[in-house]
């Protein structure tokens, strides 16, 4: 009994690797991408992006926000999904329909999301390429970069404010249930696999003449 109940464990253990999760989703998609041969479908798409979710949580009250916009705009893809097939469909659906800037709109709210995958990239970069116990540099930079110039000056306080309050670098690793070793490994794999997706889903709205920086 005790065999199988270390076995499950492990089992368990592996099942609850988010990083490596998230990684291996982004990994498929960046695949695709890489494929030419098939448009980036919204089901896979954003079932990945929910993987993505639990890593805002990780990072305490600074993120609150990030979080819960960020759960809702991938919520709306998933729904999207059960009607609409390829990312470039709903695009182009939202284009005739003339809503693609509104609120609740899937573009929209699409764009949204690759700033999401674009957040956790660069704290990725900026985790690997510093050393300490502090995030509080990574992170106020990988914000600064890609959230803060989206954001109105109440929210940007609330979260600076809440940068003091940011886990520790070995407690974010326990809360991802990693060493140091395997989660530089998984950061290093979504850096790679997110860059090709967030310059896919780009050349999407820029080929459309949309822009991305609204």
């Amino acid at each position: 009994m005790k065999v199988i109940a270390a076995s499950e464990a492990m089992a368990n253990a592996e099942s609850d690797k988010t990083l490596r999760k998230i990684a291996e989703a982004l990994k498929e998609l960046a695949a695709t991408v890489n494929s030419q041969t098939a448009d980036m479908e919204v089901a896979p798409f954003s079932r990945a992006c929910s993987f993505v979710s639990p890593l805002f949580g990780c990072l305490g009250i600074a993120f609150k926000f990030e979080e819960m916009d960020y759960v809702a705009k991938v919520d709306d893809l998933a729904e999207a999904s059960k009607s609409i097939v390829t990312l470039n469909a709903m695009i182009d659906g939202d284009i005739e329909r003339n809503c693609v800037r509104k609120a609740g709109c899937h573009t929209r709210n699409l764009l949204r999301v690759k700033r999401g995958l674009d957040m956790i990239r660069v704290l990725f970069e900026k985790i690997l390429a510093t050393e300490g116990n502090s995030l509080r540099d990574p992170a106020s930079k990988a914000y600064a970069q890609v959230f803060a110039p989206h954001r109105g000056w109440a929210i940007r306080k609330a979260v600076a404010a809440g940068m003091y309050a940011l886990p520790t670098r070995a407690q974010l690793m326990k809360k991802l249930n990693e060493d140091e070793a395997s989660a530089r490994i998984q950061m290093q794999n979504y850096v790679a696999a997110s860059g090709t997706v967030i310059l896919y889903i780009d050349k999407l709205f820029l080929s459309r003449e949309l822009g991305t920086d609204w």
